[in-house]
């Protein structure tokens, strides 16, 4: 997919003029940082968790991401009653599995939900090793230094991305909620997921070349993700067929 970055470009575009709302059923300590990247990248991002309300807000979503970081039993509750809706829809959905490779009751609950055939699954590389394999038609997402996507026969690497994602709480977290957004207004399932990882790791890329320190670096994601644009991800995209 040599063409990704002109394509991540066209993706960007219409993101950012259709602003997709994406529910995020999200872990307490990254819910802010999540909403403010959705916000700055044109999204608008939803967060209840509400047992009475969940199933109309992800029903009426563009894209919903189920995120296992706070996987208390009233969260699980609220997973379920939003997927059972949302699939009604017919509108792909994207798993991020955090830290199922530390708990067997976590890994059991994220197998459960893989067979349920999300659009895609994101992880680490120690989340991906034990969740098993994806469904057939589901991108599985293995992100770190160099981004792995892979789905049927096809697989694309990105090689965008900065050492300092890995100082700030959550960057991983909005990777998932920048998949599902671009899979509001993307087709083809791997195309719209290496596109917005390729987004993201430009923004960061973008960021780290003005900060020293985490703190000032997570600001400048956000400010990078509201600035980065098509012609930004034409020239420093750096992805290629695997």
């Amino acid at each position: 997919m040599i063409d990704l970055p002109i394509r991540a470009g066209a993706l960007l575009t219409a993101l950012r003029e259709r602003r997709p709302r994406v529910h995020c059923l999200t872990n307490s300590v990254v819910q802010k940082f999540t909403a403010d990247g959705l916000s700055a990248l044109g999204a608008v991002p939803s967060m209840t968790q509400s047992l009475d309300e969940v199933a109309d807000f992800a029903v009426s979503a563009d894209a919903l991401l189920v995120n296992l970081g706070t996987l208390d039993p009233a969260r699980r509750d609220a997973i379920d009653i939003a997927l059972d809706a949302f699939e009604a829809t017919s509108r792909p959905w994207t798993l991020d599995p955090v830290h199922c490779d530390l708990s067997p009751l976590r890994l059991s609950y994220a197998q459960a939900l893989l067979a349920r055939g999300p659009a895609v699954v994101r992880g680490n590389a120690a989340e991906m090793a034990v969740i098993g394999t994806a469904p057939a038609g589901t991108v599985a997402v293995r992100t770190g230094a160099i981004d792995a996507l892979r789905v049927g026969g096809r697989g694309v690497d990105v090689e965008n991305g900065h050492a300092m994602m890995a100082r700030v709480t959550g960057t991983g977290c909005l990777a998932g909620a920048l998949v599902a957004s671009f899979l509001a207004v993307g087709r083809d399932r791997l195309e719209a997921s290496a596109s917005a990882l390729l987004f993201l790791g430009v923004c960061a890329e973008v960021a780290a070349e003005e900060t020293k320190g985490a703190g000032s670096f997570a600001a400048a994601l956000l400010d990078a993700i509201h600035l980065v644009g098509p012609a930004d991800l034409e020239e420093r995209g750096r992805a290629r067929d695997a």
